[in-house]
């Protein structure tokens, strides 16, 4: 059921195909692919990239926010982490056996990446939880070369502090810089900053901070596998995630059954 007007070519240099969910680009892409992308990155350093990992809740905020779809489909690579887009991606002929799953996708750059002299920085999370998540990392991937972290405020920065924060992680040099500030602050913040960070990439993963750190439990694999992680997740925090789940994930459903019906366009 490919369909050329919903497939598209990545930009050169990129991998994989790109597929539009409700006019959003999707890279139909897998961890490995994704972890050799950041290494190339890397190794050129010819500019700040950033790479949005991305499921259901991401294309919903876009569609209530057309500054938001316009950040994510600016990303350097968007990632389907979220079954629904990888399910989508099948239906238009692509090969995704699985998602890129944001905590194992820096798992595995971590492991790639230890005693190779790339340098980590984590920007995010609660008060303690970068510096959890370095201990963590550190302990299972011995090696690994973490040059900062910091924690920012759930407040918005005053101008001067944001100059701060910006010249704090370019004089910690990191080649890769995490983000975990959730979605849509993650990547807004991303898209803001680009030009002002030298830092090969950027990658934004969320809840893989409190996950990699042991800070919140995850779900099981066979649930993650198969499209239940969010109703895990929602009995873990319901009055933090019901609005996500359950109304976006109805919205989601009746506008892409709407779209492949031809009844909606999104673009």
């Amino acid at each position: 059921m490919s369909d050329d007007r919903s497939v598209l070519r990545p930009p050169q240099g990129v991998v994989g195909s790109r597929f539009r969910v409700l006019g959003v680009q999707v890279n139909a892409v897998q961890i490995s692919e994704v972890a050799q992308q950041i290494e190339a990155w890397i190794q050129r350093r010819d500019t700040c990239r950033f790479i949005a990992v991305t499921g259901m809740h991401g294309v919903m905020e876009a569609q209530h926010d057309a500054t938001f779809k316009m950040v994510l489909n600016s990303a350097d690579l968007v990632v389907p982490d979220g079954m629904p887009l990888v399910w989508l991606g099948r239906l238009r002929g692509l090969r995704l056996p699985r998602r890129v799953y944001g905590p194992e996708l820096m798992l595995s750059v971590c492991q790639r990446t230890a005693s190779r002299g790339v340098r980590h920085f984590f920007f995010g999370g609660a008060p303690g939880i970068p510096e959890k998540l370095t201990e963590t990392l550190r302990s299972r991937f011995p090696g690994l070369d973490v040059v900062g972290t910091y924690s920012p405020p759930f407040r918005p920065l005053r101008p001067e502090e944001e100059e701060e924060v910006v010249e704090m992680i370019n004089a910690a040099a990191p080649d890769i810089l995490w983000v975990g500030l959730s979605t849509p602050k993650q990547e807004k913040w991303m898209h803001t900053y680009r030009d002002h960070l030298r830092v090969p990439v950027l990658v934004g993963v969320g809840a893989a901070f409190d996950i990699n750190s042991g800070m919140k439990q995850q779900a099981p694999v066979w649930m993650r596998e198969h499209g239940l992680e969010w109703l895990f997740r929602l009995f873990q925090e319901p009055q933090r995630l019901w609005r996500r789940y359950i109304l976006y994930g109805s919205e989601f459903i009746l506008y892409v059954t709407l779209e492949l019906l031809g009844l909606r366009k999104s673009d």
